[in-house]
């Protein structure tokens, strides 16, 4: 079984969302947008799209979105069969959180890592 297929997204949180993500726009240029973040286009070495996205955004400590991890950061890894990856780290001895998602924007599972940091494994909808 083929388990991560690449990054979806990584995911940040600041005590100051609004001041870092004016920082990554003015000093690196990123196309920050209103909802907090960007979405980077895949391409191949032409530079011709090739499907896919990698998002990146800046959220509001307060909020914890990767409690139980401790990090102030979170990757996404895109898989091609949430259902049966959670199986397997199950069965691997992983921790994995019992909470999922499963919405238009495809479906999510959750484990912890060793180190205490929360990865979020995302399956895309059909089609992306």
């Amino acid at each position: 079984m083929k388990r991560v297929t690449g990054i979806g997204g990584i995911f940040f949180h600041a005590r100051d969302p609004e001041a870092l993500r004016a920082w990554y726009q003015r000093h690196l240029g990123i196309d920050v947008q209103p909802w907090g973040g960007a979405a980077f286009s895949w391409s191949d070495d032409e530079g011709h799209p090739t499907g896919g996205t990698t998002i990146w955004s800046i959220g509001a400590a307060a909020d914890a979105p990767f409690a139980p991890g401790r990090a102030s950061f979170m990757v996404n890894y895109r898989v091609a069969d949430l259902a049966a990856l959670l199986q397997a780290l199950r069965a691997e001895g992983c921790e994995v959180l019992d909470k999922s998602d499963d919405s238009e924007y495809g479906k999510f599972g959750w484990v912890i890592d060793p180190e205490g940091n929360k990865v979020e494994l995302w399956e895309p909808p059909q089609g992306q």
